[in-house]
């Protein structure tokens, strides 16, 4: 096809639910990508996980032109979900090694590709609010702010997946008495076409509604919050209070808090940009971080990736540019 593929750097953002894959050129120039099923490794084992990766690497591989199985490109950076925890960083940066693919390779949270699409240079903080919340820092010289976002255990609360927990309590409490009235008692179960949070109870304990779409009652706190509602109205100044709390632990971690910085918002929750919970957030920051600018990632986060891989690799600014308006074109 005449494309030269040597030393060709490879970038994968591995999501939960989807994985992006893409081979670059040192120039920032996008070669090649496939898309394919989400990474959980906590599910099915690292060796596992990893074999599913290398068939999306392939076909990426295949349309940048490549012929039969990937060489060992120049660089590889993988920012992956469950990768929460620098020893987990670390057993999956060992099997990538052991996959040939490169003598070069980093893995990142995936946190971090996100962090990394919405910033100019890699200096900022990132919070991500999604089924869950998570946060990142960078700075150019290479240090990092990071909690070890794995739940309650490691002090996290949030997210849609949290949000939904809580709504539900207080909506329980509201009907049998034990809180105070709430619109979440009446909302929540007729988002399933029921009329009672009891009956609502008895759906989800008995699995007749499945755990997963639990998450469908985010957006209903929302709208009931956005309608005056105190009690959710209360759940989502919560998640904002949370979300600043971590934004300004990790830029007082990284000597940023009392410089300009960027703190990229992203994740489904907050990309919605529902009212209540943005204006609280910005009104927070005003007073605990006043000099934080507060940007929302609309890019994919395999941009973040690549970007990293061409940070990595020491391209220049000229092919962080080129990989960023490939991106924004589309």
């Amino acid at each position: 096809m005449g494309v030269n593929l040597d030393g060709v750097l490879l970038a994968v953002d591995a999501g939960n639910s989807k994985t992006d894959v893409a081979v670059l050129a040192p120039d920032g120039t996008v070669l090649g990508t496939a898309r394919g099923g989400g990474f959980q490794p906590p599910v099915v084992g690292v060796a596992e996980a990893v074999d599913g990766l290398a068939e999306i690497v392939g076909r990426a591989w295949e349309a940048a032109g490549g012929a039969g199985l990937p060489p060992a490109f120049a660089h590889v950076t993988a920012c992956l979900a469950n990768a929460d925890l620098p020893v987990e960083e670390a057993a999956l940066a060992k099997e990538l090694l052991g996959r040939g693919w490169s003598r070069s390779v980093r893995v990142h949270n995936d946190t971090f590709a996100i962090l990394r699409a919405g910033l100019d240079e890699p200096r900022g903080v990132a919070v991500v609010c999604g089924a869950g919340v998570n946060c990142v820092g960078m700075t150019p010289d290479g240090r990092t702010a990071r909690f070890p976002a794995i739940g309650r255990i490691s002090g996290d609360w949030g997210g849609g997946g949290g949000l939904s927990e809580e709504a539900l309590w207080f909506a329980a409490r509201a009907e049998d008495g034990r809180g105070e009235p709430t619109e979440l008692a009446r909302a929540l179960p007729a988002h399933f076409g029921l009329g009672t949070m009891y009956a609502l109870i008895e759906a989800l304990h008995l699995d007749r509604i499945p755990h997963a779409r639990r998450h469908e009652l985010a957006p209903v706190l929302f709208r009931v919050a956005a309608e005056g509602d105190p009690v959710a109205l209360s759940l989502v100044h919560r998640m904002a209070d949370e979300v600043v709390a971590l934004s300004t632990v990790a830029l007082r971690r990284l000597g940023l808090l009392d410089e300009e910085a960027p703190v990229v918002l992203g994740g489904s929750v907050l990309a919605a940009r529902h009212p209540q919970l943005e204006d609280r957030i910005r009104e927070l920051l005003a007073e605990r971080a006043p000099k934080a600018a507060v940007r929302f990632v609309t890019a994919p986060p395999v941009l973040g990736a690549g970007l990293l891989a061409l940070d990595e690799y020491g391209a220049g600014p000229e092919a962080a540019e080129r990989l960023r308006a490939r991106y924004a074109a589309r």
